[in-house]
């Protein structure tokens, strides 16, 4: 099974230490893991601006750089999702995305496909889980709470796995954090309003720290956080389970 690493943009550049979690995580588990070094955008912020055309040529170039692996493997739920649900119908009747059926978050990967049952991290503290809107809606790393299904969360059972930690989820735990991307820039004040209601449902758990699969959620929240001076920090999830690497 060769792997196909896929960190987007905003992780390279804002918080590569998630990337070097992920590849140290998954060469934990022995995997064949190669990183592409010309890899670039999945074309999801041109697209969800109403330009699909502009992402036309990015999904072309994740097709052909990906598409010898199989599975593509990204710490980001919401880019995941996007390769995932949209680059088949962006090009449909252009070229077939093969790749975007066998592209995942870490988060299932690890826990559909790897199936694991350790993890080398340790960390004795407590969290709070984020669930994403991508990563439950689109990709169903969790139950969402509008659908009546059996309750269930992959992100959760993966840091039961951790040694020493405590785990708590907010109130209205599946609500937007009113990131969005470009709805953050478009509707800014509805946005901060949002993640000010979200980082506080956060804090009234009692935890230390914010976790979840996407670091654009987790960026969001530490922002309005920073500026707010409310006492919480953030933590993208593959950095608890590799804590110790």
């Amino acid at each position: 099974m060769k792997i196909g690493l896929f960190i987007p943009c905003y992780v390279d550049a804002v918080y590569p230490e998630v990337a070097v979690a992920t590849y140290k995580l998954l060469k934990h588990y022995d995997v064949d893991l190669e990183y592409p070094l010309k890899q670039t955008c999945c074309g999801q912020p041109q697209a969800n601006g109403g330009f699909q055309y502009m992402s036309e040529p990015l999904i072309e170039k994740y097709e052909d750089m990906f598409k010898k692996f199989d599975y593509v493997v990204a710490p980001s739920a919401s880019c995941a999702a996007f390769v995932r649900c949209f680059h088949p119908e962006i090009m449909k009747g252009k070229m077939e995305c093969t790749t975007a059926k066998k592209t995942m978050d870490i988060v299932e990967f690890l826990h559909d496909v790897l199936k694991v049952k350790e993890v080398p991290g340790k960390f004795p503290h407590k969290v709070s889980v984020h669930n994403s809107c991508h990563g439950v809606r689109e990709l169903g790393l969790s139950s969402p709470s509008e659908r009546n299904v059996p309750p269930f969360n992959k992100i959760i059972d993966l840091l039961n796995l951790v040694e020493g930690i405590e785990i708590h989820e907010p109130e209205r735990k599946d609500e937007c954090c009113g990131f969005g991307g470009l709805f953050s820039v478009e509707e800014p004040d509805v946005s901060v309003r949002m993640g000010i209601d979200k980082v506080k449902r956060h804090m009234d758990t009692g935890a230390e720290y914010v976790t979840g699969p996407d670091s654009s959620c987790l960026m969001h929240m530490a922002g309005v956080a920073k500026r707010q001076e409310m006492p919480i920090k953030f933590i993208h999830v593959v950095e608890i389970l590799a804590a110790g690497l």
